[in-house]
């Protein structure tokens, strides 16, 4: 027993003095290292990765994360574009609020019961009831002349001065925004100055107007100011000017008055189009669509379901007074070729064989587009050779 204790102790003092040398022996460290196979320590969660293996994964990491999103934005966009169409068929109601836009009101922050805020200082505003339930709100623009008298006057002065010797425009404007709108207010200037009274209102639904607006609606909203206007203005000549949707309200009008036998004087026609489905299907809006599978199904039938149709092209094949049309070659809302189209459909019908039909298109290189041919220079010359042989002879009469 005594010497197999004395061997245990042997080997360990032996042990315990050969591990210092081999601390501080290179040779042996090295030895030791290849002696024994050690796997990778693991590591606690707060202790830190080398430098190389994280500079790898981070990269990669992030540009993972990146194709992930990317790829879930573009299923999520995908699956938006096929919805619309279905969400439009089943319901009519929304492709109706995208022809309209009445419910976009610009410029938002305007009293529309100020239209001297807006620079007409020669201006009232009224309000009239075509029906019962529909309000609508109007302007009176005089013209230049009448600037100073109109100073501080209320709406019986206005309602007398449309019967002086003054041509009377009822303007139509198009769909979005109200009768306040910045181009539509740069034009009433432009034609007062031109010596018009300029009366222009705000469809049911529209701006401060009570009511839901519908074709039919607009129609008879523009009827009634019509008669408001012909009942004040004596013998004086009453244009009507349409303006994009406007034009569509304004032949309904035109085409009414006609069959009843009490024309307007002239129609003008800015920015038209043949009927709304064309324009619906020229539009910029429907370009991503344009080539989808059953895109008239989708997308220009609940229009027609909806009763709207804005017919110019049948239209002007019974109206009976002088037409003009004007149209911008880059106008991106209403194609050029479909306000050319309506002309070439309307010169040769027997209706305008005793009145003035014309076509004026404004150069590209203008930069009128859809909404500012109120900017050209030429606009007075063109009004007052159109205008002038029916103005000259009410005169004479």
């Amino acid at each position: 027993m005594r010497k197999r204790n004395e061997s245990v102790t042997l080997e360990h003092e032996r042990f315990a003095t050969s591990a210092p040398a081999a601390a501080s022996s290179p040779s042996q460290s090295t030895q030791l290292d290849k002696g024994f196979s050690l796997r990778p320590s693991l590591r606690l969660p707060g202790s830190a990765h080398p430098a190389g293996d994280s500079g790898m994964k981070r990269p990669l990491g992030r540009r993972h994360g990146m194709w992930f999103r990317l790829r879930k934005l573009v299923i999520w966009l995908l699956g938006v574009y096929i919805a619309i169409p279905f969400i439009v068929k089943l319901c009519p109601g929304v492709q109706a609020k995208l022809i309209f836009l009445n419910f976009v009101r610009a410029p938002y922050f305007i009293d529309l019961k100020r239209p001297q805020d807006q620079g007409l200082n020669h201006t009232c505003n009224y309000y009239l009831q075509p029906e019962e339930g529909v309000t609508i709100g109007v302007w009176h623009t005089v013209p230049a002349g009448l600037w100073k008298d109109a100073q501080g006057k209320d709406q019986p002065w206005y309602e007398d001065a449309l019967g002086s010797s003054s041509p009377v425009i009822l303007y139509l404007h198009g769909n979005g925004g109200t009768r306040g709108g910045e181009h539509r207010v740069e034009l009433y200037k432009v034609l007062s100055s031109f010596g018009y009274h300029v009366v222009t209102f705000d469809y049911r639904g529209w701006g401060d107007s009570v009511g839901s607006p519908s074709e039919s609606g607009l129609t008879y909203d523009a009827l009634h100011v019509f008669d408001w206007i012909k009942a004040r203005s004596g013998d004086n000549p009453v244009y009507i000017w349409g303006h994009s949707l406007g034009t569509g309200v304004a032949t309904n009008l035109v085409r009414r008055l006609c069959e009843r036998e009490t024309p307007p004087d002239a129609l003008i026609l800015e920015s038209p189009f043949t009927n709304i489905r064309e324009e619906a299907r020229s539009h910029p809006f429907s370009v991503i669509y344009r080539y989808f599978p059953g895109f008239d199904w989708f997308f220009l039938d609940p229009i027609t379901s909806s009763g709207i149709k804005f017919a110019n092209d049948e239209n002007v094949k019974h109206i009976s007074c002088s037409l003009l049309i004007l149209h911008a070659e880059d106008d991106p809302v209403v194609p050029f070729h479909l306000g050319k189209k309506l002309y070439n459909i309307a010169a040769p019908s027997r209706n305008f064989r005793d009145h003035k039909v014309q076509f004026i298109p404004f150069h590209t290189d203008l930069g009128y587009r859809h909404k500012y041919i109120y900017k050209s220079p030429e606009l007075p010359r063109i009004l007052r050779e159109f205008l002038g042989k029916i103005e000259h002879e009410h005169h004479r009469h």
